[in-house]
């Protein structure tokens, strides 16, 4: 499917600038990206990765300047809610080459070659071989066999591509978006958290496919090993300098050439600083003589110079200092659930599933992706009907619940407003500071949720889970889209936390700081008394 030619650039910027908002996050970068370049997009969370990606894209324009596109380019976005909700995954992933289109005007076509009317029989036919050579340019029938083939490799089973998107769970949808670009043939990929919801194996299979790739691709991840082990150069946007630092080497060499370049800065600030100092003490002495008023002058203008220009001193990336609420009293067992079953359709998802959540329990939930551990969370927070069984509220439950993919944030709404819509009670300054220990200040708090990075909308949603004052907290992935830091800093909350927590996660990391008394196991419903031996199976889940 690449029909670029060898060696013409796929995607050309300059002079570009990023703003959210007033803020400036990125100036004047020139860049390009040519087929082979495998680039890992990198930066703390915040500093504009994902407004770049979707610049880069075409899906919003840049503050200033241009970018051209050579090819076509197929976009993962962090939080994919397009598409049809109604249609199934298969016609989905299918739709990325117009594949399902043309394969339904076929069974139209054979209808009409049906007809006991000899013209629309014969427009029919002639309909149908057009569309039989329309195929044939998409990639002929071999292109279902394709797209299930990657569909598989990402752990989307058969039943699964053959349900309605609306059934599916985030991460389930994700999996379907990023089979879709996969399968489209894009010239050009930009992959915004590709790994999410992968298991280890699905991501082992990624790895080779990117690879593979021809053509250029532009990678944002957390995931260290994708980056080691796939990109060829690496684009770090430094939130402090408002710049985009270019390395055309591989990830560990980038991580080294990266710390030397911090410290020749560090060293031409500190000869400069020196000789500055030097001139403005110098020009001080001159002073106090009039008739080397002039003198002095020049001098402190030598010094000025000396320091105009330098690169700004890196300072100490801020972390969130995350932490969830202090609980409610509440009763024994303050959430209990019995009998609980649920299907789409003819789907059956699990059945006769049941849990007890006591006070201060540590309960983490494994199975299979499309195992339903996602709709289990969403029964027990009330957000889903089960088909049958019953969730049972014990006294003073207080209900915090972590979405995957943040359904619970309206993105229509500021984030001083979603946090408003969290608590009632607190006035617009106690609800700014807590916003502020998540790195939301000043006017930040005033940006649509909606135009929020992955990881700052994680920020915003467990922010809100903090003034809440929940004793049984339901979280689902809440380590995706974070840096290290904040990562460390989820983890350290998850240790600290003294309610009760409900955990479903691939992060092995999370799993041992929750330290969980007990696991259940999806579909089948079975409880158990959590042991080391359950460890291996956390990210197959």
């Amino acid at each position: 499917m690449l029909a670029t030619p060898t060696g013409a650039l796929l995607i050309s910027v300059t002079d570009l600038e990023l703003r959210a908002g007033p803020r400036l996050l990125l100036g004047d970068a020139t860049f390009h990206v040519a087929p082979g370049d495998r680039v890992g997009l990198v930066g703390r969370n915040g500093a504009g990765k994902t407004t770049l990606a979707r610049v880069l894209a075409g899906e919003t324009l840049p503050a200033a300047g241009t970018v051209r596109r050579n090819g076509s380019v197929g976009y993962l976005p962090q939080d994919p809610r397009t598409g049809d909700l109604d249609a199934l995954a298969s016609e989905r992933i299918l739709s990325a080459r117009g594949v399902h289109a043309v394969l339904r005007d076929m069974q139209d076509a054979e209808a009409g070659m049906a007809s006991r009317d000899p013209r629309t029989r014969d427009a029919a036919v002639r309909r149908y071989g057009h569309l039989e050579e329309r195929l044939h340019v998409l990639g002929g029938y071999a292109a279902e066999a394709e797209a299930a083939s990657i569909a598989s490799s990402l752990g989307l089973a058969e039943r699964v591509l053959a349900q309605p998107l609306r059934t599916l769970s985030g991460g389930g949808r994700r999996r379907v978006e990023l089979a879709r670009v996969l399968f489209s043939g894009a010239e050009t990929l930009l992959l915004d958290e590709p790994t999410n919801h992968l298991d280890a194996d699905s991501v082992v299979w990624l790895r080779d496919f990117l690879r593979a790739h021809r053509g250029g691709i532009v990678i944002i991840s957390h995931d260290v090993g994708l980056l080691e082990s796939t990109v060829n150069r690496v684009f770090y946007l430094d939130a402090t300098r408002c710049v985009l630092d270019l390395y055309s080497v591989g990830w560990r060499t980038y991580l080294d050439q990266r710390e030397a370049d911090e410290r020749r800065r560090r060293r031409e600030r500190g000869n400069a600083e020196r000789q500055a100092a030097a001139l403005n003490a110098q020009a001080d002495r001159m002073r106090a003589k009039a008739t080397k008023a002039r003198a002095a002058l020049n001098m402190e203008r030598r010094a000025e110079r000396l320091l105009t220009g330098l690169p700004e001193e890196r300072r100490a990336e801020k972390t969130a200092r995350l932490r969830f609420p202090r609980p409610a009293p509440c009763g024994r067992t303050p959430l209990a659930a019995t009998g609980l079953c649920k299907s789409y359709g003819s789907l059956e998802v699990f059945t006769d599933v049941d849990i007890a959540v006591d006070r201060g329990s540590r309960v983490v939930v494994l199975g299979l992706n499309g195992a339903g551990k996602t709709t289990l969370l969403q029964l027990l927070a009330g957000l889903e009907p089960p088909d049958a069984g019953a969730v049972a509220a014990g006294h003073g439950l207080r209900l915090g619940y972590y979405a995957q993919e943040h359904e619970t944030l309206d993105p229509s709404r500021t984030v001083l407003q979603n946090m408003r819509a969290a608590a009632p009670e607190p006035s617009d300054t106690e609800l700014r500071g807590i916003l502020g220990s998540f790195l939301f200040s000043g006017d930040a708090v005033d940006q649509l949720a909606g135009t929020l990075s992955g990881g700052e909308k994680t920020r915003l949603a467990l922010a809100r889970l903090v003034v809440s004052g929940a004793n049984v907290l339901l979280l689902d992935e809440p380590t995706n889209n974070l840096d290290l830091a904040s990562r460390g800093q989820v983890l350290a909350a998850l240790r600290s936390y003294s309610g009760a927590i409900v955990l479903v996660t691939h992060d092995e990391g999370a799993v041992e700081a929750l330290s969980p008394e007990r696991v259940l196991l999806l579909p089948d419903g079975v409880e158990d008394v959590w042991s080391d031996d359950f460890a291996d199976l956390v990210a197959l889940a």
